[in-house]
């Protein structure tokens, strides 16, 4: 895809500044379509496809967590397992907040300010990984070690089935 065929977010800027080799995907958007949208629409597996989640904890500190698009994330778990009595999802307004994306557009880079990032570690071991790249119908195809380079992400054990 050539390189004015998509949007250049700060997504994109910090992936360059990484010099992380990527593939841009760019799919009709539709709302409230979630994962299961942007997997049928490029024709991939849905659980390959990482959504970026934020959330706060009961010290309203925000927090980002990925997940893969055909799981939820166990609130419960993931309090447990970073310290916090209760982790709750943002509003979409405090999520834009957070991170300077428009809900349904949020990627884990180039956001606002320095977030937490959690990572269910199943994410790390596929082989590839779709990721929002800051904007809404727009996917970033890249290796998720990239991903740990990038972001050094904490590993966490709380997917559940949705």
């Amino acid at each position: 895809m050539p390189a004015e065929d998509y949007p250049v977010t700060t997504a994109v800027r910090e992936l360059r500044d990484y010099r992380v080799e990527f593939q841009p995907h760019l799919y009709k958007y539709i709302e409230h379509g979630g994962t299961k949208a942007s997997a049928d629409a490029l024709g991939i597996s849905e659980h390959e496809i990482v959504k970026t989640l934020v959330m706060e904890t009961d010290g309203h500190q925000p927090l980002i967590v990925l997940m893969h698009g055909d799981r939820e994330v166990s609130t419960k778990q993931l309090a447990r397992q970073i310290g916090a009595k209760h982790v709750v999802l943002c509003t979409a307004d405090a999520a834009t907040r957070h991170t300077g994306y428009q809900f349904g557009g949020t990627s884990p880079f180039g956001t606002r300010k320095k977030i937490p990032v959690y990572v269910e570690k199943s994410i790390l071991s596929l082989r590839k990984i779709y990721i929002n790249g800051g904007k809404r119908g727009f996917l970033l195809e890249i290796d998720p070690a990239e991903l740990k380079r990038v972001l050094a992400p904490v590993e966490v054990e709380v997917a559940i089935t949705s």
